[in-house]
């Protein structure tokens, strides 16, 4: 990977119209090798981004002991010597900066971004499992993921903490993409990514635009909807093509926004999508259904249980189509795809219990996911297992509690990355709006045993929010604890053993 001046990346910024002030001639000639905003990881020759309301100045001073060129700050500090870059926004600022550090990886990338209220992760890991069965007939490596779940960039595989990375780690992402010789990345991006400038210097080959309904709105967020909304729809000014589901709300909207892409596609159930899904129908506890667009009018099969994935399975389908994917690669990707903690269902040995884990954790997933299990088991009680974050997406404890409430013969309250707000207090907030049974316990794992000690003939319980993660974020700290999926594989032994 080539290497760079300090001037240069100056003359980046300049360019780009950001630098504000940048005279630094003792260093202007030496190479940057690292690129961090944290401190702790400086080693000499890294330039050093200021970045985030918790920054402090010390971090600077840290970074000039270690060995740091310079910094990048909006902000000029007096305890130091070290040579300063100064920007007018540093968030714009980062994603130039990665950009040239890395050497612009995305553009050696078949690069999908994923957008929308629901269904970007399953989304995500069909179009993946697609790709993957077509790169291995061709013998190439599998493709690369970022989202919600977990990262794969053919260097390293790890659990994700937020949908879409700050610009820094995202390009190194690409990077190793690339030098690993992966062709195709298929990514999850935020509104929050969109908003705060993590994706620019970034064009993505196809961008996908799922649904669109009221989440993130809080003071630490999105101020309103329409900010939300409006986050969401700036996808499509990076997009070379746009995909839109002709089933999401503000349809029109969304359609006049896809038109700065060079080419827009629809996808739906709705007659006149240019890849219309219809004839879908259950058979055992399998999900059939036909597509028609101009390449064929096939039947596809899901195995991943929830009506309203043949959704998502639409909009991979559509994808698929663009990078022209031959048609047999498509139903072998789309039958076995799996995504780790979303829709993973697990039985009783005596058929009594069906639990199902999921990340649903807003308004329209809740929707889709309660209304689909009473369609698809309407001789099932429902029990609920969930909770929500704390101080943020505030507006989701009304809607989560009276989804939920509205289906359920009893719902179960718990912690869910409660951070620095007390779960009582969240549980208490969420209770409110429940028009059913409601029991709260901090632990979910005993929220789950508790469920299972309550099902009292044939019942589906759901249990969302967390999935397949292994940590809970208490204070400002993540800690390490067994996932939804262990915690009811667990439980359903014990069930078993004295059933």
């Amino acid at each position: 990977m080539k290497q760079y001046t300090l001037e240069t990346y100056a003359r980046r910024l300049r360019e780009a119209h950001l630098l504000v002030k940048g005279q630094f001639p003792e260093v202007k000639d030496t190479l940057i090798t690292g690129l961090t905003y944290n401190s702790k990881d400086v080693t000499p020759g890294t330039l050093f981004i200021c970045k985030g309301a918790a920054f402090r100045e010390e971090y600077v001073a840290d970074a000039a002991a270690r060995g740091a060129v310079c910094y990048v700050s909006e902000t000029l500090y007096h305890n130091t010597e070290l040579p300063a870059m100064l920007v007018s926004d540093i968030r714009r600022a980062m994603p130039y900066l990665a950009d040239l550090f890395f050497g612009s990886p995305a553009t050696q990338l078949h690069l999908t971004g994923i957008t929308g209220t629901k269904g970007k992760s399953t989304t995500t890991y069909y179009l993946k499992a697609i790709l993957d069965d077509f790169l291995a007939d061709r013998g190439e490596p599998e493709s690369a993921v970022i989202s919600s779940i977990d990262t794969y960039d053919g260097v390293s595989l790890q659990e994700s903490h937020i949908t879409t990375p700050e610009s820094v780690e995202l390009m190194r992402h690409f990077r190793n993409a690339v030098d690993s010789h992966i062709d195709f990345l298929t990514m999850e991006v935020s509104s929050q990514a969109l908003k705060y400038n993590r994706v620019d210097e970034i064009t993505f080959d196809v961008a996908v635009f799922m649904n669109i309904s009221e989440d993130h709105i809080s003071p630490i967020e999105h101020p309103s909807m329409e900010d939300y909304f409006a986050s969401k729809l700036r996808i499509f000014s990076q997009a070379r093509t746009a995909i839109v589901n002709t089933d999401t709300d503000r349809f029109e909207d969304v359609m006049e926004a896809a038109r700065e892409s060079d080419r827009v596609i629809t996808f739906g159930r709705k007659e006149g999508s240019d890849v219309y899904g219809y004839d879908i129908k259950k058979v055992g506890n399998e999900t059939h259904f036909r597509v028609k667009c101009e390449r064929f009018d096939e039947e596809f099969v899901l195995t991943i249980p929830g009506l309203f994935n043949v959704e998502n399975a639409l909009a991979a389908i559509t994808v698929a189509n663009v990078y022209g994917i031959p048609l047999p690669f498509i139903k072998s990707g789309l039958l076995r795809a799996r995504s780790k903690g979303r829709m993973e269902c697990y039985n009783s040995a005596d058929g009594k219990i069906m639990a199902i884990v999921d990340y649903a954790h807003n308004k329209l997933s809740f929707e889709k996911l309660f209304s689909s299990m009473r369609e698809e088991y309407p001789k099932h009680d429902i029990l609920a297992v969930f909770g929500c974050p704390g101080k943020k997406a505030l507006v989701r404890r009304r809607d989560l509690g009276t989804i939920a409430g509205q289906y359920s013969r009893k719902v179960f309250l718990c912690a869910e990355d409660p951070g620095e707000e007390p779960v009582e207090e969240i549980s208490r907030d969420i209770a409110q709006y429940v028009d059913c049974a409601v029991e709260m316990i901090e632990d979910r794992g005993e929220a789950i045993r508790a469920a299972i000690r309550e099902c009292e003939g044939p019942t589906v319980i759901l249990i969302t929010g967390k999935g397949d993660e292994t940590r809970q974020k208490y204070g400002r700290e993540y800690i390490p604890c067994l996932s939804d999926v262990e915690l009811t594989k667990a439980a359903l032994a014990e069930y078993d053993a004295t059933h």
